[in-house]
């Protein structure tokens, strides 16, 4: 006989009720003490970011790169910043991971690179660059984000914007410059540049149009729960990722090999050598979106197509990829969104995030995901000659002066 039957329904409910009511005091105080230590957290947050002095570094690309990714992943190495100081400072001040916005953006079709980061970092990003591209040229310069003031559907800009994850599990690497053949460094003539796509639509746009693409990053954190229910970083997980990968079948014979590492296909040991070489290297939490702006009468609805498959060159259909998962793309019936109210306010939404370079933290606080060193590089670096887009402005190549010992 069970309980149902032995008290019956309006009996049971009525116990439970009275337990409810005898812990209201308890329950009720728990349920604020969260709502209080949430909303507090989010406000001493937004005030100590209200607080850093940002800066937003321009860098200008020499007519002539021959640099390999690779000196953009050693520059990358220096964003690394794990400190968050102690517990007074993390709940009293509100600090935070330090977090870096790598930016490719173009403005009535001229393609600007920059990175925005905490004043800090100013001397140790531009010492970076200096070192591995001696002929850069970098300068602090006002934010390109509060020369567009969109209104929504009553102002003068109309937008399309999509925020992207990936396909898989963290661990699993995207298609990188190393898979391109570029860390041989070939010839300008031979190289295959994934970025080169990114570049190439950037520079379609024309006047009154603009597309922004921000990659916010900062150093990978502890997210993936272990099966000893502690919390473990991306590494872990690879590692998990690759054990069920090799054993199958682990009910075998006190010392006896796993009858899965036997079974192992040559692609799934591929995919096992990818996830440990990537697992070398640093790890980035990160966050990528993308926005097109024009002015109402230069709007293009083809960036529709163009922003949804735009981080396609990285993507490999054995290991991992990006894919959009938020989008301003519409819903499919107009029953769906009267008047496009949904989507305008979605719109308001991922315009004010792209603004705030927000990912991390409010205003628009989402999951990251893990790129390391090497993947970031392959996204965000200074392309060569093999980028011949005409509205992507270059400097010229410095030229020095002839040496004093020449023969008259």
């Amino acid at each position: 006989m069970n309980i149902w039957q032995t008290l019956g329904f309006s009996e049971l409910f009525h116990q439970t009720a009275s337990v409810l009511a005898s812990t209201f005091a308890w329950w009720i105080f728990a349920l604020l003490g969260y709502v209080f230590w949430h909303q507090w957290m989010h406000f001493v947050q937004g005030y100590f970011m209200s607080r850093t002095n940002w800066v937003l570094l321009e860098i200008k690309i020499p007519k002539e790169t021959f640099k390999s990714p690779l000196a953009m992943e050693i520059v990358l190495n220096a964003l690394y910043q794990t400190s968050t100081g102690n517990w007074y400072d993390k709940t009293w001040k509100g600090k935070v991971k330090d977090y870096f916005s790598l930016e490719m953006v173009s403005i009535d079709g001229h393609i600007k690179f920059f990175i925005r980061a905490p004043a800090l970092y100013k001397n140790v990003i531009e010492a970076q660059l200096y070192g591995q591209y001696p002929d850069v040229e970098i300068y602090e310069v006002p934010d390109y984000v509060r020369y567009v003031d969109y209104q929504g559907n009553d102002g003068d800009w109309k937008i399309i914007a999509a925020e992207y994850g990936l396909t898989k599990a963290d661990p699993y690497p995207i298609k990188t410059y190393v898979d391109y053949g570029l860390d041989k460094d070939p010839k300008e003539e031979f190289k295959i540049d994934p970025l080169t796509s990114i570049i190439e639509y950037l520079g379609s746009v024309g006047k009154g149009e603009q597309i922004w693409i921000q990659i916010i990053v900062q150093a990978a954190g502890s997210r993936f729960k272990k099966k000893d229910g502690t919390m473990g970083d991306w590494k872990d997980e690879g590692k998990a990722v690759i054990d069920a990968l090799t054993k199958r079948n682990e009910k075998t014979p006190e010392g006896m090999p796993s009858f899965k590492m036997m079974m192992t296909t040559k692609g799934e040991g591929e995919i096992i050598a990818a996830i440990e070489r990537s697992m070398g290297k640093l790890g980035f939490d990160c966050g990528i979106r993308a926005v097109y702006l024009s002015k109402k009468d230069k709007y293009d609805v083809s960036n529709l197509r163009s922003l949804g498959g735009l981080l396609r060159p990285f993507t490999t259909n054995n290991l991992n990829g990006f894919k959009p998962v938020t989008t301003t793309f519409g819903w499919s019936y107009p029953w769906q969104d009267y008047k496009e109210m949904r989507l305008n306010a979605k719109r308001k939404k991922i315009f004010k995030a792209y603004k705030y370079r927000s990912w991390f933290h409010l205003p628009r606080k989402l999951n990251p995901f893990v790129l390391n060193t090497e993947e970031l590089a392959t996204i965000y670096h200074f392309p060569g000659g093999v980028a011949q887009t005409p509205t992507f402005g270059r400097i010229p190549s410095r030229k020095s002066e002839a040496p004093v010992n020449l023969p008259i």
